[in-house]
């Protein structure tokens, strides 16, 4: 049996995977995404479905005012002691000299919660993880960060004891153990204890196409540290490989004792004109979590099967029954429930009253107008990541606006600075109308203006669909949920990447995603709007309709 990479498609950067029993589980980065961390389920390393986000309440991660990519990056998940352990950071400030952020840890007996509240660990660095050693003490291992500008910024790998008994690092005990390869940016550290030996595997060259994955080993916990001869995994000098940005991972070991390793990986694609290698292309999808099958040998060094560039296709370990979980990717969504789907997220903070209701009236979501997109503070949008190159998603919107200021609508969305919408509105001429919004690099551009689509007095509500393919989206609507009316220009889907966010910020970590939305500008609280959203499959619930085709499916 074969697995086939990304095993978990569409923004899930940073895996950290852990085999228990006969379970496995991985934890991914969500950054500016609430709730916070993904933890996908699997039984044969082949087929995964999400379970739960742990982070999903204020107390445990308070987001409010991050910035864009910033949040929670690379978490930890160990299992120990009879019981799950997640390191987390909370990054404040992504660009400049300085990187604020904070790391927590969190304990639970059972995977999908309850979680403890969270204890505060340190903030000297990111992509921390905790080892857990044979003789039962604990350890932080992190990058560290230097805002010195005669330093270089990633000063090396540090290891500090963490203190059961008084549920803190101690900090007498910190020590640079590594400082990497000449490659530098040295991060997303772990420790791992086998033949005898302390094995540390670290990604560095950057999050992008330069990216790889290294591993030294040590005698001794404190090291000194031995390097390995060779590199361990990357696709930097291998530009035509399907899977890029090779790095970041984490190592696990079958119940029969075979060994993966799960990293981060991106898919890019190029437009017509544009060369396969320079650039390397547009990840839409953001970064990925691929699987390789690893091999040790003689000397006791890790090697990835079929190449350090990494595959498409993987062995999956021997004997491996097929495990189908439900279809994982929710095709209908009825809001039926007193909570959103776990597949939907918010930027930032949970969905609240504020926000809306998914209780009003069932079988819909009622969103309030807050800010606009842009707003790091409070904006209404509920939305999931694009999770294939090709896809289709529609809604229905109810919405009556009185002012230009007024929008609501379906959103294709990066950042701030990255999006797409198309909304009800209104304008001056003729009142409600579609209009089609891009932001491009903070740069707001109106598709339609005075050519906006007046939406006739009778129509209720709008049907909005956004058709995506690869390079280009596009958006439709419809009157009638029957005649669509695709609108004749194309949106290019390069401008949702992390590779084209990267050419004006720092922060470009996270991926594409789909979602509703509201806007109120300079809103007073008597000017409280609010949205409908809704569409109905034939006599059915009313729900949100994603008819997303995977590559196998189209």
């Amino acid at each position: 049996m074969k697995i086939e990479n990304p095993i978990l498609k569409g923004f899930n950067a940073d895996p950290s995977i852990i085999c228990v029993r006969d379970t496995y589980n991985i934890a991914t980065s969500t950054f500016e995404w609430f709730p916070g961390v993904q933890i996908h389920e699997s039984k044969d390393l082949i087929n995964w479905q999400l379970i739960t986000h742990p982070l999903n309440r204020v107390s445990l991660l308070n987001m409010k005012g991050n910035r864009d990519s910033a949040g929670i990056w690379a978490p930890d998940l160990s299992y120990a002691d009879g019981k799950f352990w997640l390191v987390y950071t909370d990054v404040k400030v992504t660009e400049g000299a300085f990187k604020d952020c904070t790391n927590y840890l969190t304990i639970a007996e059972d995977i999908r919660g309850p979680w403890s509240e969270p204890i505060r660990l340190n903030g000297v660095g990111f992509d921390a993880s905790l080892f857990h050693d044979d003789d039962g003490r604990k350890y932080l291992v992190q990058m560290e960060w230097d805002h010195r500008e005669y330093h270089h910024p990633f000063n090396g790998i540090k290891l500090t004891e963490y203190s059961m008994e008084k549920q803190c690092l101690l900090p007498e005990t910190s020590k640079i153990i590594y400082r990497g390869t000449e490659v530098k940016l040295t991060e997303g550290p772990h420790i791992y204890k086998l033949f005898g030996s302390y094995y540390l595997f670290c990604a560095e060259g950057g999050t992008t196409y330069s990216h790889q994955e290294v591993v030294a080993r040590s005698d001794k916990l404190f090291g000194p540290y031995e390097k390995q001869p060779e590199v361990f995994l990357t696709a930097f000098d291998s530009p035509d490989n399907p899977l890029q940005k090779c790095g970041h991972g984490s190592l696990v070991e079958t119940p029969d004792g075979e060994w993966y390793f799960a990293h981060l990986t991106g898919r890019p694609w190029h437009h017509p004109q544009e060369s396969s290698h320079d650039p390397r292309g547009w990840c839409t999808l953001g970064r990925e979590t691929a699987i390789q099958k690893v091999v040790w040998d003689e000397e006791k060094w890790p090697h990835i099967i079929g190449g350090k560039q990494g595959s498409i296709f993987v062995e999956a370990p021997k004997d491996t029954k097929e495990y189908l979980y439900e279809r994982n990717v929710q095709m209908i969504e009825d809001f039926d429930e007193k909570q959103l789907n776990l597949h939907f997220q918010t930027l930032r903070v949970p969905f609240t009253k504020k926000m809306g209701s998914l209780t009003e009236k069932p079988g819909h979501l009622r969103l309030f107008g807050q800010g606009s997109l842009t707003n790091e503070h409070d904006v209404s949008l509920v939305a999931r990541r694009w999770q294939a190159f090709e896809f289709e998603a529609s809604t229905k919107v109810n919405y009556q606006p009185t002012t230009f200021q007024q929008m609501a609508g379906l959103t294709n969305y990066y950042n701030t600075q990255h999006w797409s919408m198309i909304q009800i509105t209104w304008n001056e001429e003729n009142g409600r109308v579609i209009e089609v919004t891009e932001n491009n690099s903070g740069n707001f551009k109106s598709f339609l203006k005075e050519r906006a689509i007046p939406v006739p007095e009778d129509v209720e509500a709008v049907y909005f669909k956004t058709i995506v393919r690869k390079s280009t989206y596009t958006y439709a609507y419809s009157f009638d949920g029957k005649k669509w009316e695709e609108l004749p220009f194309k949106l290019d889907a390069a401008i949702l990447s992390d590779d084209y966010v990267n050419q004006t910020m720092g922060g470009f970590f996270t991926g594409a995603f789909v979602g509703l939305a509201i806007l109120i500008i300079l809103a007073t609280d008597n000017q409280q709007t609010l949205i409908i959203l809704f569409i109905k499959r034939g006599r059915e619930k009313a729900g949100l309709h994603q008819a997303i085709r995977t590559d196998r499916e189209k």
